[in-house]
C-alpha cells in the first residue's frame, strides 16, 4: 500500500512540473478564453433570433374571455345584467408581407456573420496564443544571451583587474571593462522585465502561469518558402473571414433597400375568428324590452384583409434613400477590407522570405563573430589588440546570437500571420510548429 501511495504521489508531482508545449497551451486557452466563449454566446443568440423573425410568417392564434356586471339607471332602473364573452379565438395568417420575408433573410445572414465572427475569434486565439508563446521563448533566449555576455565580460573584467594590479595594463582598460559590464547589467534588467511582460501576455490569453515551456529544438527547426503569392491572394477571396463578413454586410444592406421599398407594396393576411357570448338579465324586468333569462350569441368569421399604403408623409422615400446610402457605405468598406487583406498577405509573405534570408545570414554571422572573438582574444594576450576590441567582439557575438534567435521566432510568427491573413489558420498549424519544439526551459528567471 505504501509503495502504491508513493508511486501515485510521485506521478502527481512529476506531472505538475512537466513543460507545456504549444498545443497544450492552446488547448487550455481554448477552454477558458473569455473572448472565445463570449463570441460563442453571440453566435447562439444570433441563431435564436431566426426563430423570432420567422414567427411573423407563421399563424398567430389568440384566445380571450371577458365577464362583467351592469346595473341599469333611469328608464332601465332595477335591471341587472351579467354578460361576458365565454371565449373568442382568433387566427391570423400572413399571406403576403414582403418586409417580413426580407427581415427573415437578413436575420439569417446576421446569424451567419455571428458564426463567422466566432470562427474569426478562434483563429485570433490561435494566433495570439502562438505569438505570446514564442514571445516568451524569445525573451528567454535574449535573457540567456545577456547572462552569458555578462559572465564573459565579468571574466574579462576580473582578468583585466589582475593584469592592472601587476602593471601589465593601464587603468583605462579596467574602466572600459567595467563600463561594458555595467551596461550589460542594465540590459539584463530590461530583458528580465521583457520576459515578465511576455509571461503576463501569455497568462492573459490562456488564463494560466507557466513555470516551464517547451523550447524550439534547433535540430528539428526548418524553414520553407510559402505557396506562391498569387495563389494565396486567390484563396483569400473565399477564405478570409473579414472579407466574408463584409460581403454578408453588403448583402444585408442590399436586402435592407428591398425591405424599405416594401413600404410601397400591399400586405395581405387571412383572418378567422369564432366566439360565444352569454347574457343573463334579472332584477326589475317589468319593461317589455327587458326579459329575464339567459341568452347566448356568437358567430364565426373568416376573410382576407388587404392593406395598400398610399402616402406616408415621405417616410418610405426617406427609408429607401437611407438604405441606398448604407449599401454604398458597405460597398466601400468591402473594398477597403479587400485592400487591407491584400496588404496583410503580401507583408506576411515578404516577412517570411526576409526571415529565411536573415536566418541564413545570422547563422554565418555567429560563426564569424565567434572566430573574430577568438582571434581578438589571442591578439589581446600578445598585446596586438586592446581590451576594447575584445569587449566589442564579445558584444558582437552575443548580438548576432540574439539576432539569429529573433529571426527564427519572426519566421514562426510570420507563418501563422500569413495563414491568418489568408483565412486558413487552424489548430493543425500549431501541430506543425509543435513538432519543432524540444527540451523544456524554466521561465522562473532571476538576475544573477
Amino acid at each position: 500500500m505504501k509503495k502504491t501511495l508513493t508511486f501515485l504521489i510521485g506521478l502527481a508531482l512529476s506531472q505538475s512540473v512537466f513543460a507545456e508545449n504549444l498545443v497544450q497551451v492552446y488547448d487550455q486557452a481554448k477552454e477558458t478564453n473569455p473572448d472565445l466563449r463570449s463570441s460563442l454566446a453571440e453566435k447562439d443568440k444570433a441563431y435564436s433570433a431566426i426563430l423570432g423573425s420567422r414567427a411573423s410568417l407563421l399563424p398567430q392564434v389568440g384566445l380571450s374571455a371577458s365577464y362583467g356586471v351592469a346595473h341599469g339607471r333611469r328608464d332601465t332602473s332595477g335591471v341587472k345584467t351579467k354578460s361576458g364573452s365565454l371565449y373568442q379565438v382568433g387566427v391570423s395568417q400572413s399571406i403576403f408581407n414582403f418586409s417580413n420575408w426580407k427581415a427573415l433573410d437578413i436575420t439569417k445572414k446576421q446569424a451567419s456573420i455571428a458564426d463567422i465572427s466566432y470562427q474569426y475569434q478562434g483563429q485570433t486565439l490561435i494566433l495570439n496564443t502562438s505569438v505570446a508563446y514564442f514571445n516568451v521563448l524569445k525573451s528567454l533566449d535574449a535573457l540567456s544571451f545577456i547572462d552569458a555576455q555578462k559572465r564573459a565580460i565579468g571574466r574579462q573584467l576580473e582578468q583585466t583587474r589582475q593584469q592592472h594590479q601587476v602593471g601589465l595594463v593601464a587603468i583605462t582598460d579596467v574602466q572600459n571593462a567595467q563600463a561594458n559590464y555595467d551596461l550589460t547589467v542594465a540590459q539584463q534588467v530590461n530583458a528580465l522585465n521583457d520576459l515578465n511582460n511576455a509571461l503576463e501576455a501569455l497568462r492573459q490569453v490562456s488564463g494560466r502561469f507557466y513555470s516551464k515551456l517547451a523550447s524550439v529544438d534547433t535540430k528539428t527547426f526548418r524553414t520553407e518558402q510559402p505557396t506562391q503569392i498569387n495563389t494565396l491572394l486567390k484563396q483569400s477571396e473565399t477564405a478570409n473571414l473579414n472579407l466574408l463578413t463584409m460581403k454578408l454586410n453588403q448583402e444585408i444592406a442590399r436586402d435592407q433597400i428591398k425591405m424599405a421599398q416594401s413600404g410601397y407594396m400591399p400586405t395581405a393576411s387571412l383572418e378567422a375568428s369564432t366566439n360565444l357570448n352569454k347574457t343573463d338579465s334579472y332584477g326589475n324586468v317589468n319593461y317589455e324590452r327587458h326579459t329575464a333569462g339567459k341568452k347566448y350569441s356568437g358567430d364565426n368569421k373568416i376573410g382576407v384583409s388587404v392593406s395598400l399604403p398610399l402616402f406616408s408623409g415621405g417616410a418610405t422615400v426617406s427609408q429607401v434613400q437611407q438604405a441606398q446610402h448604407n449599401f454604398v457605405s458597405f460597398s466601400e468598406k468591402l473594398e477597403s477590407t479587400n485592400r487591407s487583406v491584400i496588404n496583410q498577405i503580401r507583408s506576411s509573405y515578404n516577412n517570411i522570405s526576409s526571415s529565411i534570408s536573415a536566418i541564413k545570414a545570422y547563422q554565418q554571422a555567429v560563426v564569424s563573430a565567434q572566430s573574430s572573438l577568438e582571434a581578438t582574444s589571442s591578439g589581446y594576450q600578445v598585446g596586438t589588440r586592446t581590451i576594447v576590441d575584445v569587449l566589442n567582439a564579445t558584444t558582437q557575438l552575443y548580438s548576432s546570437k540574439r539576432n539569429l534567435s529573433d529571426a527564427k521566432y519572426n519566421y514562426l510568427t510570420s507563418l501563422l500571420q500569413l495563414k491568418y491573413a489568408v483565412g486558413t489558420l487552424t489548430a493543425n498549424d500549431l501541430v506543425y510548429l509543435n513538432n519543432m519544439l524540444g527540451k523544456e526551459v524554466s521561465t522562473l528567471a532571476t538576475i544573477k
